[in-house]
């Protein structure tokens, strides 16, 4: 090969290196440039998966909180149009009442139920809502009463403490006196092995009426009674049918002593970190729900009541005014013992609802 034929052939492979660069460079760019739309379309994807709030029940499904639950689910999905989706756990899939407040508490769940009867015992201004013959018999008056933003304010410090965010304070209907027999007066209770939640204040109650109160986890209940381990119990109508505890006793008193209340909770950071639109949707649903749970619970109740007498032959009581002022006068010495353990903030939030339901209830007189 000559001289001049060797430099051509060098120049020939020089310009297809170069030629092969551009090329390479051109299709570098153009993959760059075919990839980055599917980069920022997987994070718009990314940014479009809902955002998840776990929200845990004391009860089953098919109950009043399981209502609540749902109607709270569908208003919330269709608000946030699919933003937020709403995983609901019925009673036993995450733990007992206590920890269900534990999960909030340390930030594991976002939302769940948190009765009284257990949270007294951390919250001891709650406790409350576990004395006798403390709201009105008329539910419109409890209704406006209890969803008050008064009433809520003062309940916002107690919960505060324990890292929870007081949302609604939910009824689920009277509670009504299950047992071997009619109980109509605190003769009947002595020496009446009575269930009850662990609430002390719920163990006085009874001691005041001469029972001997028996604390017991609510799904040993039903063997409890038919094994004549305990007398009787108390819950609302709905409770007493889906847990069939009526199938093991004789007689329902219905006394309207005191509602099952429970209350919606969060976690406060949780809660005080949401985005303002998210927190908005949060405050205007709960503030629907009300009007929503009040009559689905009448409704329950009602329906329940229904099915306990067809299935069933258990006698029915109501008792009269008089009978029901032996057992107000008998449940007085309890708020003392109330009082003990809230202090102070309990004395003004007993104070405060007791003289809301008296002036609503002067007012319809």
């Amino acid at each position: 090969m000559t001289i001049l034929t060797r430099g051509l052939a060098s120049l020939f492979v020089a310009l297809s290196l170069i030629l092969a660069g551009c090329s390479d460079s051109g299709n570098d760019e153009q993959a760059a440039s075919t990839a980055a739309p599917s980069a920022q379309q997987a994070e718009s994807e990314a940014m479009a998966e809902p955002v998840t709030w776990r929200f845990a029940l004391e009860e089953i499904e098919g109950s009043v909180q399981d209502a609540y639950a749902q109607e709270f689910k569908r208003q919330i999905e269709e608000i946030s149009k699919g933003q937020i989706s709403i995983e609901i756990y019925p009673y036993g899939a995450l733990g007992t009442s206590s920890q269900l407040t534990e999960l909030v508490q340390d930030g594991s769940i976002q939302l769940a139920f948190a009765s009284p009867g257990h949270l007294a015992s951390v919250i001891p201004e709650v406790g409350i809502f576990t004395l006798h013959f403390v709201l009105s018999d008329d539910n419109d008056i409890n209704k406006d009463v209890l969803s008050s933003e008064r009433v809520h304010g003062l309940f916002e410090a107690p919960y505060a403490d324990q890292n929870m965010k007081l949302l609604g304070i939910v009824p689920e209907g009277w509670m009504v006196w299950t047992g071997s027999k009619p109980l109509r007066s605190p003769d009947d209770f002595r020496e009446f092995k009575m269930r009850t939640m662990t609430s002390p204040i719920l163990t006085e109650s009874y001691k005041a009426y001469g029972a001997n109160p028996s604390p017991m986890p609510y799904s040993e209940v039903y063997s409890g009674l038919q094994l004549k381990q305990i007398d009787g119990q108390v819950n609302p109508i709905f409770a007493i049918e889906e847990m069939s505890f009526y199938e093991v006793q004789e007689a329902m008193t219905f006394a309207n002593h005191a509602q099952f209340i429970t209350t919606l909770v969060s976690n406060k950071q949780w809660y005080e970190g949401l985005a303002e639109d998210q927190r908005q949707w949060l405050d205007d649903t709960r503030a629907k729900l009300v009007d929503y749970i009040y009559q689905k619970q009448a409704e329950f109740n009602n329906e329940r009541l229904e099915k306990i007498k067809a299935n069933s032959d258990i006698e029915v009581v109501e008792l009269t005014s008089e009978e029901r002022e032996v057992f107000r006068a008998a449940s007085m010495s309890v708020r003392d013992i109330y009082l003990e353990d809230a202090g102070e903030r309990g004395q003004e939030i007993l104070t405060t609802i007791t003289e809301m339901v008296k002036e609503a209830e002067d007012g319809q007189m």
